[in-house]
């Protein structure tokens, strides 16, 4: 008798085709908190970074160590923990994770020097970098294909709600507690929730089943079982179809079918973050040199961040909907038309601060774009790889364009430093044209043209 093939089934359009039931809600939402909390230790020391430096007797410099730290763990961090998470586990990587950010925040409070500060800084930044990755993958996993935009771009603004929330617990409670009493507060609140991640966070089913044992098998059927309240016959064997060699390392990344969209996702990842932070980091220093009162020019700030959390949601809806690859060119051009405005616009203040509002589509929505880009572009066992690597070449842009704004605007006065911002964007949107979408009939992934 000849031998029969088992019955199999692709766990992505398992996914794709189900709804999002209660058991999908309760994952995104505790990425989401997770993210929330990633948020807050992040933006915590910006607001607390004065009492540090008048305890310590620091000056700005040191105070730069202290912040370029944070971005420098948060970097390896999201490339490290990100790898670990496609070879040991999304689950595992988030755990190890919050509790990295929740370890070294509470050893913040007793810290006694300011070597000890940036030591910890850094410490603290693999942890908010390293959970990154691996929440966005998981959420992309239990999300359906018409809802995964939303999802994710829901879960990426946990970081800047966090960063919110994180300026006004600071701002109110700094007189009563201190920016030890701050510490102790950002370290408690993830360990304690990482008791919570440990009892009701599950593991990603198509991780479960790119490892190919049983064991696996067993554990995803159960979880997707779960998720779309269907059965899955036991004989029905779960497959991931993507052959990835090197799975769950940098090294897949630069295999031959995903290297150039790599490539290009690394570029245009690099130069939108020098951008970003270029205009996030000097910003008000601009509006204060052309001739706003300072008081006012912390406003340029809110305004860029309000203005990218109300477009986020309805950004997410076109998502699934259009070619990631035209939205991102459409917000270049968005991007360098309000750099050359702002360059042009001088003192003329609804201009400039209207101008400043649409930058936070133009100039920092890439980054909720990119992420469904990642989601899409890379099989489950390169997905926080990719997303890791890529949030890890965009801190380096975050650090280039932190630490070039001050020349510019010294160089250059305002007008050109906003000028400036068009340069790094157009080169991001050089690297978007080598991407297009496969003419396969498999979910939009994107490759590149040669």
């Amino acid at each position: 008798m000849p031998n029969s093939l088992p019955l199999t089934r692709d766990v992505k359009q398992i996914i794709d085709a189900g709804s999002m039931t209660g058991r999908r809600w309760a994952v995104v939402g505790l990425c989401f908190v997770i993210a929330l909390l990633d948020g807050f230790d992040t933006q915590s020391i910006a607001f607390i970074g004065p009492a540090i430096a008048q305890d310590f007797h620091m000056t700005p410099a040191d105070m730069t160590w202290v912040i370029t730290a944070s971005i420098i763990g948060m970097a390896i961090g999201a490339m490290g923990l990100g790898s670990f998470g496609d070879r040991f586990g999304r689950r595992k990587a988030i755990l190890i994770a919050v509790f990295l950010f929740g370890l070294f925040s509470l050893a913040g409070a007793y810290a006694t020097s300011p070597t000890q500060i940036i030591v910890l800084r850094f410490l603290i930044g693999l942890g908010m970098g390293g959970a990154t990755p691996s929440v966005l993958a998981l959420t992309g996993e239990y999300s359906t294909a018409s809802k995964r935009g939303l999802m994710l771009t829901g879960v990426l603004l946990g970081l800047p709600a966090g960063a919110m929330l994180g300026g006004l617990i600071a701002a109110s409670w700094l007189p009563l507690l201190g920016w030890r009493g701050i510490f102790l507060l950002g370290g408690a609140l993830p360990l304690a929730l990482m008791v919570v991640i440990y009892f009701l966070l599950p593991e990603s089913p198509a991780y479960l089943v790119s490892r190919k044992d049983m064991r696996g098998q067993d554990q995803a059927r159960r979880l997707l079982e779960q998720m779309t309240g269907q059965a899955i016959a036991r004989d029905v064997q779960l497959v991931s179809p993507a052959d990835v060699v090197h799975g769950g390392s940098i090294a897949g990344l630069f295999e031959v079918r995903y290297r150039g969209v790599t490539l290009a996702i690394s570029a245009i990842y690099l130069f939108n973050w020098i951008a970003w932070f270029l205009l996030l980091q000097w910003l008000p220093t601009a509006l204060t040199t052309l001739g706003l009162e300072k008081a006012h020019a912390a406003y340029g700030t809110v305004v860029v961040n309000a203005a990218l959390i109300l477009m986020a949601l309805p950004l997410s809806s076109l998502l699934p909907k259009v070619d990631p690859r035209k939205l991102l060119m459409v917000m270049f051009m968005v991007g360098i038309a309000v750099a050359i405005g702002l360059g042009l616009a001088g003192d003329r203040w609804p201009v400039v601060f209207t101008l400043i509002a649409v930058a936070g589509f133009g100039i920092g929505g890439q980054q909720l774009v990119l992420n469904y880009l990642i989601a899409n572009a890379y099989p489950t066992q390169l997905r926080a790889t990719a997303t890791g690597w890529g949030i890890g070449i965009g801190r380096s842009g975050a650090i280039v364009g932190s630490a070039i704004g001050g020349q510019l605007l010294s160089g250059a006065g305002p007008s050109g430093y906003f000028i400036a911002l068009a340069i790094p964007l157009a080169v991001a949107a050089l690297a978007t044209l080598t991407v297009r979408r496969s003419d396969s009939d498999e979910a939009a992934v994107p490759v590149v043209t040669h």
